[in-house]
């Protein structure tokens, strides 16, 4: 047994053990579980996927006369303006605003908030609500991340335990959140990078919470809640994994202190923009229990195969298929080889985990105790309540 203080202690004095995910796995296929709990103090694990709800709090300083801003354009996207004077919540997947007779542009909040952390400039123009208080009418300016107070990602959902495989059984192609889908089950897009993915390594949620310490964008975040549509009580195997869609959680982090590297805007075509970010969590092994958890191999998590040619909520599904298969590029569907490729970035996610390594390693990345763990109950409730129109 360890403590998250002793392993800080270990951690501080350059001395921790640490291994990704992936290396963890090897060693226990090694020593086994037993004498891995041993020797290791903290495992490393990484994704590195699109995650379109997520955005950005800015605030841009107030202006001479004031402005109270009502509406704002950043680069031409709409950013939130309904809370305080001069604060801004700029959305991920928020797409530039179409001016008449202009080509639709393929950007949106993720590009603005990737180039503000590059250091670029960005273009504000607001119109306000004219008060005694607040006499501007509009405002123009440029601003970059130095030229800001607050500017921090708050994303209300990151981290899907798992997810679903697209396919499209139908006769056209379909434009989605996983991509363009072949139809005639053309193509299958899986986007949880499986075996190195955070919470597939904690299936029960038992060592992150609220609070808990993790790599966000190349600097240092925080859980700070459930994710939105987090539905822990999705059917599991024996190994405690879910067979599809399950916990989610929402993360914060100060954007001044992230990479452009891991935080890159992305756009779906026929879909819309959205967000590719690196997102890394330590697990830090408390007991064996940890290892035998963190043991899991891709051919022991599944996930459903969905058919996007049904427009509704609840699609048919063509069974559950391994990320092992997934991963070799071809799985079959109804005795056919159809093609399969991630959405994420298996190469980035391992990158990530080893980039948290190394902050560990170093000293320069200690643990958080959670001050208080995630709902593990909660149902998913959808909108049935609802009028044709």
């Amino acid at each position: 047994m360890r403590t998250i203080a002793e392993i800080n202690e270990k951690i501080g004095n350059c001395q921790a053990v640490v291994l990704t995910v992936e290396e963890l796995k090897a060693r226990v296929a090694e020593i086994g579980v037993t004498k891995t709990a041993k020797e290791v103090d903290v495992i490393t694990t990484g994704t590195f996927e699109p995650m379109e709800s997520s955005g950005a709090i800015i605030n841009i300083g107030h202006t001479d006369p004031p402005i109270k801003i009502r509406r704002c354009w950043l680069d031409g996207v709409p950013a939130y303006s309904g809370f305080g004077a001069v604060d801004l919540y700029l959305g991920a997947s928020c797409a530039v605003d179409a001016i008449d007779g202009e080509e639709v542009r393929e950007r949106g909040g993720g590009h603005v908030i990737e180039d503000l952390i590059a250091g670029k400039s960005i273009q504000v123009r607001a119109q306000g609500q004219v008060t005694d208080c607040y006499p501007r009418a509009a405002f123009e300016t440029t601003i970059t991340r130095e030229t800001i107070n607050q500017f921090y990602l708050f994303n209300p959902r990151n981290l899907y335990q798992n997810f679903i495989v697209g396919v499209n059984g139908g006769d056209r192609p379909l434009f989605t959140y996983l991509g363009p889908l072949q139809p005639h089950l053309g193509n299958a897009v899986y986007s949880n990078p499986g075996a190195v993915s955070p919470l597939l390594n904690d299936p029960d949620l038992q060592l992150i919470g609220i609070g808990s310490k993790i790599f966000l964008g190349g600097g240092i975040g925080y859980v700070a809640w459930e994710g939105t549509q987090h539905f822990p009580l999705q059917k599991r195997l024996a190994n405690h994994t879910p067979i599809g869609p399950a916990a989610t959680l929402a993360l914060i982090g100060d954007a001044k202190q992230m990479d452009a590297h891991w935080v890159r805007g992305c756009y779906f075509k026929s879909y819309g923009p959205s967000l590719m970010l690196g997102v890394g969590v330590p697990l830090p092994v408390l007991n064996e229990a940890v290892i035998e958890r963190c043991a899991v191999q891709d051919k022991d998590l599944v996930a459903p195969i969905v058919d996007f040619s049904i427009p509704r909520r609840v699609r048919p599904t063509f069974g559950l298929v391994s990320y092992a298969q997934l991963k070799s590029g071809r799985v079959t569907i109804e005795g056919k080889a159809v093609r399969s490729a991630p959405l994420a970035s298996l190469f980035f996610s391992r990158q990530v985990a080893l980039e948290l390594k190394k902050w560990i390693a170093a000293g320069k990345f200690t643990l958080t105790e959670p001050v208080s763990p995630i709902p593990m109950e909660r149902s998913f409730l959808p909108q049935d309540r609802w009028t044709n129109i």
